[in-house]
């Protein structure tokens, strides 16, 4: 009987919450760069459109009232050498952005994307492509554990802090935990990704375009 890449780890049981919280802590340390003006986000744009893989994530700012819905406050892309940060109150959800978003020649990964992107069309419609959903590809490979803080933790050996998941996302200027919060996020969707792609567990049919 053939043993798949995941049983042979031992990744095919679910990692329970004692055993996270006993792993070593540890966050995005490279270079951030957080775009606010339409000069930084020219440079920015131009960077990414060389990419071939980035790690995609969104922060909302928390819903406190009944009935209330806000919309993405920042768009997260993580490159192999520097996550960009784009705050969208000073951007707004740009042309440039959705182009992006847009491109199958530039994969984007992360988990719980179809949320994202849903909320991200509320800015403004554009052709979503590239997208790679970690969950979806966690689940066909056995993996038990499918949100990004049990992926971090079954495949990359350390949990992820999210101190700052509840925090004002839509705050004219972020803080040092936030803006490490949303770079460590969109980074280990990268990590995590290339993670099952050395483990041979990544198939082209997984990458859908629309």
């Amino acid at each position: 009987m053939k043993i798949s890449p995941i049983e042979r780890l031992g990744f095919d049981r679910r990692m329970t919450k004692e055993e996270i919280n006993s792993l070593p802590i540890n966050g995005y340390m490279g270079k951030i760069r957080v775009i606010r003006t339409d000069a930084a986000l020219a440079g920015a744009i131009a960077e990414l459109s060389r990419e071939s893989l980035l790690g995609f994530d969104t922060e909302t700012r928390p819903n406190f009232t009944k009935g209330q819905n806000n919309l993405p406050s920042l768009i997260q892309l993580a490159a192999a050498e520097t996550v960009y940060i784009f705050q969208l109150r000073h951007l707004n959800f740009t042309e440039e952005l959705r182009k992006i978003l847009s491109d199958k020649k530039i994969i984007k990964t992360g988990v719980a994307i179809d949320h994202d992107l849903l909320q991200l069309q509320r800015l403004g419609s554009f052709r979503e492509s590239g997208f790679v959903g970690l969950s979806r590809i966690a689940k066909s490979a056995g993996i038990k554990n499918h949100g990004l803080r049990g992926l971090a933790a079954v495949l990359l050996g350390f949990r992820i802090s999210k101190g700052a998941q509840r925090s004002n996302w839509g705050s004219e200027t972020l803080t040092q935990k936030q803006i490490s919060y949303a770079a460590t996020d969109a980074w280990v969707g990268r990590e995590i990704f290339l993670r099952l792609k050395e483990m041979g567990v990544i198939y082209p049919e997984l990458i859908f375009d629309d």
